[in-house]
């Protein structure tokens, strides 16, 4: 595994379901740009599914606490699983560093880790009077994100979990590996923090010309369509949030200061 891949734990409990884990580790291993790493985190050194499919665990559950990731899959012995104090206690997670999904049943698990606190959530019928019998609402749609947390439920959840994933570590990708790399450069120019800011702001946006890019690589086949629809949000975000993080770090204070024009358009 390369030292700068993205590491993500996918936990799987004792009588797991195998599309949770399987489809999820599948699609996040199969990224390589920025790479991702998922691995199997499980209690034990093995574990069997739902329908008797043994696996050894790729990682120990305190894997989970390290990893830049983690998504929780759902199970047929999650409710028992919610009441084990022991594992719960393994799974400290933190939403301010991590990113954490759940799949059906492994919203009881957060709801359990006080996770989805003042938050609603998606999960499966059979466990959504568990998830709310924990003071949890949850919501009739297959998917629902709040922050660095979210939940979905259904034969596709995983799916839904995984590009998530996918999505929020290239965006942060994209923002540190272009606009990280401006600030600096700014900084190493000599210019001033609040300047640099700006600069690495404006510069951040990807704009028409990153639309223009991925399209031509989706007609000759160099990507495909899930990729590009990730690229497409990812030029999106960065160019909606040029104008406003651009007044917030420099065009207020440069226009108080004078560096600015006072009638320049305020955004």
């Amino acid at each position: 595994m390369s030292m700068n891949a993205r590491q993500i734990a996918i936990v799987t409990m004792e009588g797991f379901n195998e599309l949770d884990s399987f489809i999820a580790s599948a699609m996040l291993n199969r990224v390589r740009q920025p790479e991702l790493k998922a691995l199997i985190v499980c209690p034990s050194d093995r574990v069997s599914s739902m329908n008797g499919v043994v696996v050894h665990a790729q990682a120990p559950m305190s894997f989970a606490r390290e990893a830049d990731a983690v998504i929780v899959g759902s199970g047929i012995h999650t409710r028992d699983i919610a009441r084990n104090p022991a594992l719960l206690a393994e799974l400290n997670l933190d939403p301010q560093r991590q990113i954490i999904g759940a799949q059906c049943s492994g919203a009881l698990i957060l709801a359990k880790l006080g996770l989805l606190a003042n938050v609603p959530a998606c999960t499966d019928t059979r466990t959504k009077p568990w998830v709310e019998e924990a003071g949890v609402k949850v919501l009739d749609q297959p998917f629902v994100a709040h922050g660095n947390v979210a939940t979905a439920g259904g034969c596709l959840a995983s799916h839904y979990l995984a590009a998530w994933v996918i999505a929020l570590v290239v965006l942060g990708a994209s923002i540190l590996g272009k606009g990280g790399a401006c600030w600096v450069a700014a900084r190493l120019t000599g210019e001033d923090h609040r300047t640099a800011l700006g600069l690495a702001t404006l510069m951040n946006s990807r704009g028409m010309m990153e639309l223009i890019l991925i399209n031509i690589g989706l007609q000759k086949g160099i990507i495909e369509p899930a990729l590009f629809s990730i690229l497409a949000l990812m030029a999106i975000v960065t160019t909606l949030m040029a104008t406003p993080l651009f007044e917030r770090f420099y065009g207020r204070a440069a226009r108080r200061s004078g560096e600015l024009p006072a009638d320049a358009v305020e955004a």
